[in-house]
């Protein structure tokens, strides 16, 4: 039996409802006085979709006996009906004659009419439903003397609906009061022959009356002192056969609308209505063939939402064997043998082998239209629905089938999935063989075949077993409960020595298809035995002749005498059917034992095994013949009760060029007597739905962080133990002091995401059928830790070089999902390559995103990179993860080292511009300024240290170095930083800290991670001491400089003295250039200085950019250091701060040279004169190199020299050289000759 939920169609409509001829299960109700006025009922059609293809109906009516379609089988019918999960007529009702007090729901009269459809191919439509409506307003006032009569020709008109209204209804009495008072009326309905087909009176119906025809509701009791309509539904109805009732023949109808109480001639009483309309009706013309369905009819005020609706159903018809029988249970009995053939009328039943033999098979619900019934082995699900529908104690004193299947599919599948679940109800699985789908049960069964060295590959057996570290200890089998119409939970726990040695590790797992406690007790057996017992796989190959005839979920046997200790099995040499001549007698007994047996494989691929009578040499001779002499060359095993074998269950086959590799799992067949042997239960208890429920146990919570939406959040995970009878538990839990929230949750799991740090308390109650929660809660206090934990450290960190620019650094990936997820992983770096730490470092680059595991970065050639992973709140890891680099550079070619700046090697240290930052000669170091002066000291006495008055300020601060680095021209140059810095706690500060204490990264002072120092460079090409004199002019904050040609463009950096007027000195940037002799910039003060105004500028600077070691191509440098805190306790120390500037080799040849011909410059016969394509660095002031102290080296190739010719390189500069070509005669002359010549020179840098 299942008991199915489904969506439905929903009508709603406030009215009466009569029926004409067989439509006497749908009830018919009057309107209803509230406090004296008038009301009316609204009422809720569904029409439930219950199954595809037709069932077998309601079990109360058919164990009843009751016919389908008869009102007693509707009656009895709604034993099985339950409206939020209570029965609409209770189950010890009578069928035929129920009592109002038989109902949950309503009364005789008022109960939910119900009109079941069990889903045949040629079922009538459900009546009462409209599907078109058309309405014919009358508004013709209705009198005693005047009744009012509307004709009906549309023959296609199902029923009609009759509006009376009321513009009020009341009565004035003497005092002054409003009171109700009553007007009854009729509706007659007649044919064209004037029969009277139904007829709306106005008292209540007696005993013998007509109930084809009569039905109450023609009476108005109460008040109204605004218009009120009553709606009369007539359905024309069907016959017993389904036909209509009303033919096209009776029409047209009439439908007459007649007064009964006089009319009032008493202004006080106020009671006239009028026919206000006439709607035809015409109901939905589906009969829903093939599809069962159940269309209920109840009224909304017992419901003040639509109730949830559940069936109790036997289900779907299928087919089944010739042979079987269904028990009263839904298993099968069986007689006789199989001859391969299914019954051609189907029946309900719930082996789930023909269950998922229909769902292959059957076209409407299943897989039909791709797999014919021809398609599927019926043997093997025959065989395996022998097993299922075996009787076998119940562990209730009992006995039931081993498997059911009671199962309800409401949503979309993948076929293999929906296939698969059905198959494990009965522990099996399917596959293809031969072109038939097959089915594989995990049985008892024999072992099919042995395998030995004898027959397996020269790599032998391999075994794999799984992790014994954790096992499920407690195991909570989900199943659905029918008596109580929800999920219930089979708790199955080990035993109590595995609970102690693993702990009580719970697993909750599902029963498919299950609605019987002893099923899924057995389900929980199962798997704590198959994973203490069944953890053990081989693997192995052999060759055809024994793997073609291997199947997944066979039993095998295996030999295997390197776990044996000894070898006995073999090759057969020669054979009988009663003498079998081994291939070797190697460990084989000289004689036989009691009890031993010979195992071999017949020319038919079948295990047969006989017990041997003697042994004699390599000749064993058996005590029953074989059923065939088996082949020469086939496989032998001796079994003796000494030497252990061991049976295996296969679990792949594979083939690659005719050899076979198999996998299998160790089988333990004791395991199916420990599953039926052991599962005796306990009964539940089945209460009374109003019984309040116990609270839940066991309650427990758990923090995790996982991934949502590609953002890690940290999960509390609240479980209990599931209380038998209950679907819903209400879940109240609160943050530290905050309000108690409420949440309703239908199964033993409560989620909190984004937990926070703090205390959280938790109250589950149960709730029973009717929501009442229990007496008392379960508590429990959790204190959650949030995200507040830090990450791992970073692991194994290694470095490979890849230039003398970049190494790659690789290091394992985070294991913390909140830094792959929103994190970062920081890379900093130092110049030291001892006593290295990540305050005393500083940032390579930018942060890397959390879930990278290698990056490229900038060389230091000497030094250390120290690397931290960084969760998405902004907490590094607690330790360092470093590796010093030594020279790591690959071969390169030399460079010139034009200047190595160390500021804190200057005397004074660090003499360059300071804003908000000082030299400390307390640290021997830069240090950020504090926000307080010694103007705002008003104790000096009390004052720790002069040179940290205070909290840092926070607002940061910048150096900027002493001097501009300038290579006298434009060119490619090496910049490699050097920076050593640390941060420090300059003064205990506890009070000047303003942020919340949880985001505090450093507690106890130990380091200062939240300060930072990144070094920044700005170019020109210009000359960097460059002076131009120009105009300018001021509005408001607008500078307008006047130059002409400038050459200046939008976001370049200059510095602007003002030699006239007010405005400011200072380094600006261009704002916008109007032109090519005009360009502005912003002040910080607004000032108007009339045009002409005299000022200088300087070379134009890009903006500062961070330093990144690498190539710059620029011929001046600007250095800058920025410093920064985000916390007013936290100063950044910059111990040494620099770099140095190189310049690459380079080696230039005549070829492309602009005075060359293909690489050949003529000499002339004077001295020549060579221009380099780029010029080189020869040494500049300011830098290390003095002018003119490097210079290239000139190679040079004269190509057509004659005897006597030689040259000399009379002088090289940056840009070029001269050189004279002559020959000197045997007299020793020397004459300029004019001679073809290759140059090549080596040199630093490359100008432009």
């Amino acid at each position: 039996m299942t008991l199915p939920r489904f969506n439905s169609d929903f009508r709603w409509r406030s009215v009466d409802y009569a029926a004409v001829r067989g439509q006497t299960n749908l009830r018919y109700y009057d309107s209803e006085m509230k406090d004296g006025e008038i009301g009316s009922r609204q009422f809720i059609t569904s029409v439930d979709v219950i199954c595809e293809g037709e069932i077998a109906g309601f079990p109360s009516a058919i164990d009843a006996g009751h016919t389908f379609g008869t009102d007693d089988y509707k009656t009895t019918a709604l034993k099985d009906v339950f409206l939020n999960n209570v029965q609409v007529l209770q189950q010890s009702a009578s069928d035929t004659a129920p009592t109002d007090g038989d109902f949950n729901f309503g009364t005789v009269s008022t109960r939910p009419a119900f009109i079941p459809k069990v889903g045949t191919a040629d079922q009538t439509k459900v009546r009462g439903i409209a599907e078109t409506e058309r309405d014919r307003p009358v508004g013709v006032t209705v009198t005693v003397a005047q009744p009012q009569t509307v004709s009906i020709t549309d023959t296609n008109t199902d029923g009609i609906r009759v509006t009376v209204g009321f513009p009020r209804i009341q009565k004035i009495e003497d005092d002054g009061n409003i009171s109700g008072t009553t007007v009854e009326y009729n509706i007659q309905l007649k044919d064209q022959a004037g029969t009277l087909l139904k007829k709306i009176v106005p008292q209540t119906l007696l005993t013998g009356l007509d109930r084809t025809k009569f039905h109450s509701g023609g009476r108005i009791i109460g008040k109204s002192t605004s218009p009120y309509f009553k709606d009369h539904i007539i359905d024309f109805g069907t016959n017993a056969d389904g036909s209509p009732a009303v033919t096209a023949s009776d029409f047209p109808l009439t439908v007459t609308l007649t007064r009964e109480t006089a009319d009032s001639s008493d202004v006080r009483l106020v009671n006239a209505f009028e026919l206000t309309s006439i709607t035809e009706l015409v109901f939905e013309t589906p009969t829903y063939p093939n599809t069962a369905v159940a269309a209920l009819r109840f009224d909304a005020e017992i419901f003040r939402s639509v109730p949830q609706r559940m069936y109790r159903i036997r289900g779907r018809l299928i087919k089944i064997p010739h042979n079987a029988t269904v028990r009263s249970d839904g298993s099968l009995s069986f007689s006789g043998s199989f001859n391969g053939t299914l019954k051609t009328a189907k029946e309900w039943c719930n082996d789930p082998a023909w269950v998922l033999y229909d769902l292959i098979t059957e076209s409407r619900a299943g897989f039909g239209d791709f797999i014919s019934e021809d398609e599927v082995d019926k043997y093997a699900f025959y065989n395996a629905s022998e097993y299922n529908s075996t009787l076998i104690d119940d562990g209730q004193g009992g006995t039931g089938p081993r498997f059911s299947c009671n199962l309800v599919i409401q949503r979309v599948f993948e076929g293999y999935t929906i296939l698969n679940k059905v198959a494990s109800i009965m522990r099996a699985s399917l596959f293809f063989e031969d072109g038939k789908v097959t089915l594989v049960q995990d049985r008892p069964t024999t072992s099919s075949y042995f395998f030995s060295y004898a027959n397996v590959t020269e790599d032998g057996f391999v075994y794999t077993s799984a992790s014994q570290k954790t096992k499920d200890t407690v195991i909570n089998v989900k199943y659905f409960q029918n008596e109580t119409r929800t999920y219930e939970y089979e708790t199955v726990e080990d035993t109590a020595a595995n609970q102690t040695k693993y702990g009580v590790v719970v697993k909750n797992i599902e029963a498919i298809g299950c609605s019987d406690q002893a099923q899924a007790r057995r389900m929980g057996l199962w798997h704590l035995y198959t994973q203490n017992n069944e953890t053990e796989t081989v693997a192995f190959s052999t060759t055809a002749d024994a793997g073609s005839l291997i199947r997944p979920s066979q039993v095998i046997t295996i030999q295997d005498p390197v776990r044996s200790g000894l070898r006995r099995s073999g090759r057969i040499a020669a054979a009988t059917t009663t003498e079998i001549t081994v291939d070797n007698t190697k460990d084989l007994p000289t004689e036989a034992a009691s009890g031993d047996q010979l195992s071999v494989i017949l020319s038919d691929g079948t295990l047969e095994t006989q017990t041997i009578s003697t042994i004699s040499g390599s000749v064993i001779t058996v005590s029953s013949a074989y059923a065939s002499a088996p082949q020469v060359n086939s496989v032998w095993l001796l079994v003796r009760t000494t030497v252990e074998t061991e049976d295996f269950r296969v679990l792949s086959v594979s083939e690659d060029n005719n050899l076979f590799t198999i996998t299998a799992m160790f089988h333990n067949s004791d395991k199916y007597a420990f599953v039926e042997d052991e599962a005796s239960i306990t009964t539940p208890v089945i209460k009374n739905l109003i019984e309040l429920k116990d609270s839940p146990s066991d309650l427990t919570a758990e923090e995790l962080i996982i991934v949502l939406g590609d953002r890690a959040v940290s999960k509390i995970l609240l479980t209990w133990q599931p209380v038998s009878g209950v679907s819903q538990y209400s879940v109240k839990h609160k943050f530290n002091d905050g309000s108690f929230q409420t949440t309703i949750v239908q199964s033993p799991v409560f989620e909190i995401f984004d937990s926070e740090l703090g205390t959280y308390e938790f109250e589950v109650f149960s709730y029973n059928a009717f929501f009442e929660p229990s007496v008392i809660p379960s508590s429990l206090t959790f204190i959650a830790e949030g995200k507040t934990a830090v990450p791992a450290d970073v692991q194994n960190v290694r470095i490979e070089p890849l230039s003398d620019e970049f190494v790659r650094l690789r290091f394992d990936k985070s294991t913390d999902i909140d830094v792959t997820h929103g994190g970062n992983v920081v890379i900093r770096s130092s110049n030291l390559t001892t006593g290295a730490t990540f305050t005393n470092s500083v940032d390579v680059l930018p942060e890397l995103s959390g879930n990278v595991s290698e990056s490229i970065v900038p060389n230091i050639v000497n030094g250390t990179y120290l690397l931290k992973f960084k969760d998405d709140g902004g907490r590094l890891s607690s330790g360092d993860a470093s590796v010093v680099v030594i020279s790591t550079s690959p071969d390169v070619f030399p460079k010139l080292t034009i200047l190595e700046d160390r500021e804190d090697n200057d005397s004074p240290p660090f003499a360059g511009e300071k804003v908000d930052c000082f030299f400390s000669d307390e640290v021997t170091g830069l240090v950020l300024g504090s926000l307080e002066t010694l103007d705002s000291q008003t104790d000096f006495d009390a004052i720790p240290d002069f040179d940290f008055l205070g909290a840092i300020d926070v607002t940061g601060g910048s150096y900027s170095f002493a001097n501009t680095l300038d290579l006298g021209g434009k060119q490619p140059l090496r910049l490699r930083r050097h920076m050593v810095t640390q941060g420090f706690y300059p003064n205990d500060l506890f009070d000047k800290r303003t942020a919340l204490i949880e985001t505090w990264t450093d507690f106890d002072q130990a380091t200062a991670f939240d300060v930072g120092a990144s070094l920044l460079v700005a170019t020109t090409d210009l000359d960097p001491d460059l002076s131009v004199s120009a105009t300018y002019e001021q509005s408001a904050t607008t500078i307008t400089v006047t130059k002409t040609s400038h050459g200046y463009s939008v976001g370049d950096f200059v510095v602007i003295d003002f030699t006239a007027g007010s405005a400011t000195d200072g380094n600006y940037q261009i704002v916008s250039v109007p032109s090519s002799s005009t360009f502005t910039v912003t002040s910080a003060t607004s000032a108007t200085i009339s045009s002409g105004t005299s000022c200088t500028y300087g070379a134009n600077f890009s903006q500062f950019n961070p330093f990144v070691n690498g190539v710059y191509v620029a011929r001046g440098f600007k250095f800058r250091c920025d410093m920064d805190t985000n916390d007013p306790a936290q100063s950044i120390e910059i111990d040494q701060l620099g770099y140095t500037a190189e310049l690459e080799s380079r080696t230039e040849t005549s070829l492309g040279n602009a005075g060359a011909t293909n690489g050949l410059i003529a000499s002339g016969t004077s001295t020549k004169s060579v221009t380099f394509t780029n010029s080189f660095f020869t040494g500049q002031s300011g830098t290390s190199v003095g002018a003119d102290t490097v210079k290239p080296s000139v190679g040079i190739t004269i190509e057509n020299a004659a005897a006597g010719d030689f040259f000399n390189i009379a002088s090289i500069s940056s840009t070029g050289f001269t050189i004279n070509v002559k020959n000197r005669d045997t007299s020793g002359n020397e004459t300029f000759v004019n001679r073809n010549f290759k140059y090549a020179v080596t040199g630093f840098g490359r100008g432009s």
